[in-house]
């Protein structure tokens, strides 16, 4: 009874904040407006947060009309971690004229669509990755409780038809997502702004000063660990499983001295990982940029995550450990290309022992030889298009919109 009237609530309050949007639609767009949103308000960071740093850099006087949309429930938390930056909670009154009116949405996510967008506003899609897995229209079959494949294909299309702009990364990227999305608009073909930085900050004094600021230590090596996140395993409902896939001494054993381990576990089981004996050489990373993480790894492991697109960026050894392939099998047949060392830019490995193997070729080669053309290939055909100014590429399209365009102040 008490869920029943809390959604009864909730329902109400939404059915109120669009009302309140539908009439500020029918008001100008303000010029030079700009609304920003990470993962529907989850953080402050990703393409959106890239392009809004190079905005202000580019266009100092605009500060003061770029906002960040974020959960109510993160704003204290974001707040404090960027207090330059103007937030406005989500879905909350204060919100709906800003975002109403807005000139310019800069979004990596889609928007409800019972969420109206006025027909003056210029919605800039970054997306968040390259995908690995298929997406939207892609999809064969959709297993959401009350909603069927068909629903779910057309909420994706009709959010897509509301998308000016979209930007593609590579020409993989872009026929995935003409494809999926049914994308017909204007496609910005200039790489991922979040990846800037692994072009620009990819030198050595930048590097040396990031591993003292994150580690504490100059080591000789870091080694990067970022698996997929698995919501599957569960001990109960908010909390979760997390077992490293190998042994902490071995590990180290096989890779050498003045070396770090990095670990990128979800947030919800930070807790879980298990690092004593070692803590002077492993660190549980969460909350960091993980760009900046991957400036300072000289290999990286992972499993199915599409990190591996964006660390190609800097042609560095990746080593790719799904210890648990077989329960996997299924899903990964909804992958865009198969999970194969064919296919993949290093070894695939699924025990212990081939792993630590892999490793003492790294420590020996510094990379693994028998897949540095795999390797130049992959990057070639999913960087082609990065080069460290899509972030510009973005704010001299907003200022140029802001400059023609004839709005209210």
């Amino acid at each position: 009874m008490k869920k029943q009237l809390i959604h009864f609530l909730k329902l109400i309050a939404r059915l109120g904040l669009i009302v309140m949007n539908d009439g500020f639609l029918c008001m100008a767009t303000k010029k030079g407006t700009v609304v920003f949103e990470s993962f529907n308000g989850k953080d402050v960071n990703d393409n959106p947060y890239a392009i809004y740093r190079q905005l202000v850099a580019n266009n100092p006087e605009l500060k003061e009309k770029l906002y960040f949309s974020v959960k109510p429930k993160e704003y204290k938390r974001l707040h404090k971690e960027h207090p330059e930056i103007k937030l406005v909670k989500r879905f909350t009154p204060a919100w709906v004229p800003i975002i109403a009116r807005a000139q310019f949405w800069v979004m990596n996510s889609r928007m409800p669509a019972w969420w109206h967008k006025n027909k003056n506003t210029t919605y800039i899609q970054t997306w968040h990755g390259t995908p690995l897995k298929r997406l939207g229209a892609d999809i064969e079959n959709v297993e959401i409780p009350g909603k069927t494949t068909e629903q779910y294909h057309q909420e994706f299309i009709q959010e897509a038809q509301r998308w000016q702009y979209l930007i593609a990364p590579n020409q993989y990227s872009k026929d995935i997502f003409t494809r999926a999305f049914q994308f017909t608009n204007h496609f910005l073909d200039i790489g991922y702004p979040r990846n800037d930085v692994l072009y620009t900050d990819n030198n050595a004094f930048k590097i040396k000063h990031l591993k003292q600021t994150l580690l504490g230590h100059n080591f000789r090596q870091v080694i990067l660990y970022a698996p997929t996140w698995r919501d599957d395993d569960y001990i109960q409902p908010g909390q979760y499983h997390f077992t490293l896939p190998f042994d902490l001494k071995k590990f180290f054993d096989m890779v050498g001295d003045d070396v770090a381990l990095i670990i990128r576990p979800h947030y919800l089981v930070a807790d879980q990982v298990d690092v004593t004996g070692f803590e002077d050489r492993v660190f549980v990373r969460t909350a960091e940029d993980i760009n900046q993480l991957y400036l300072i790894s000289d290999l990286l492991i992972t499993d199915y995550s599409s990190v591996m697109f964006d660390y190609a960026n800097l042609k560095r050894p990746m080593l790719f450990y799904p210890y648990d392939l077989k329960h996997y099998q299924k899903e990964l047949r909804g992958f865009y290309f198969p999970y194969d060392e064919q296919h993949l830019p290093g070894p695939v490995v699924t025990n212990p022992a081939d792993f630590y193997q892999q490793l003492a070729i790294f420590k020996e080669a510094g990379t693994f030889p028998a897949f540095k053309s795999q390797l130049q290939q992959f990057n070639q055909q999913f960087c082609q298009w990065e080069n460290g100014y899509a972030s510009n590429e973005v704010a001299k399209l907003i200022k140029k919109l802001i400059t023609e365009r004839k709005m209210t102040k």
